[in-house]
């Protein structure tokens, strides 16, 4: 993507309803205004939170949204000029309960009360696979706490990948703090008991790893 067009995407964010765009000094002094006040200021209503971390061009914040209009939907990502794709397409379809919020994502827990979401979606992150990169992945257990903290007590996490050693390196480490794994699934596409938004809302990449024959894995667990 050129600069030029990087910079369009910035400037059009910053005019987008949908997208909030806290600095991080903000988020760091606990400053941040919709912090616990999600569903009363910003959606307007008392429907259940779900988050899309590391969100990309937002096809899962959207396509949840689609699906589920009883639901509100937030994705986070650093990176603007990608989730723009998402944020324009949601207001172009009128989607009133999907949001953007630009920041990094350790800093998730500055952004959302205590027990006030309700489900977390990792969609495709970055395995890190270098042993030095291991408090990037966003299953450490750092950042399993930080989810944990703001996450109800019954919250789900969704981890979908193309990496198995995200998958493998994931479930380790969810069995050995014995946590509750839901399900797991090393090829979805091949498991027709695959819940349905797994296998029917496909991100950019995605579609890129399918036509390479690549598996898609998933997990679904709780965090005790």
């Amino acid at each position: 993507m050129g600069s030029k067009n990087k910079l369009r995407r910035f400037k059009e964010n910053e005019s987008f309803e949908n997208v909030i765009q806290p600095s991080r000094e903000v988020l760091e002094k606990d400053e941040f205004n919709f912090k616990g006040k999600w569903r009363k200021d910003f959606f307007k209503n008392d429907n259940p939170i779900v988050l899309e971390l590391g969100c990309g061009k937002g096809e899962y914040s959207v396509g949840l949204a689609q699906y589920y209009p009883d639901r509100n939907f937030i994705g986070i990502d650093i990176k603007g000029a990608r989730f723009w794709r998402g944020a324009k397409t949601a207001l172009e379809d009128n989607l009133e309960n999907v949001a953007f919020v630009r920041a990094q994502i350790e800093l998730v827990d500055r952004i959302f009360e205590e027990n006030e979401v309700d489900e977390i979606w990792i969609t495709f992150p970055d395995p890190q696979i270098k042993y030095k990169r291991t408090k990037h992945r966003l299953t450490n257990s750092e950042f399993l706490k930080k989810y944990k903290h703001i996450l109800k007590p019954e919250g789900l996490v969704h981890l979908k990948t193309d990496s198995e050693f995200m998958h493998g390196y994931t479930l380790g480490l969810l069995h050995g703090q014995g946590q509750e794994i839901l399900y797991a699934h090393h090829d979805i596409y091949k498991n027709e008991y695959s819940p349905k938004e797994v296998r029917e809302i496909q991100t950019f990449y995605e579609k890129q790893y399918l036509e390479q024959g690549k598996p898609i894995t998933y997990i679904q667990f709780r965090i005790k």
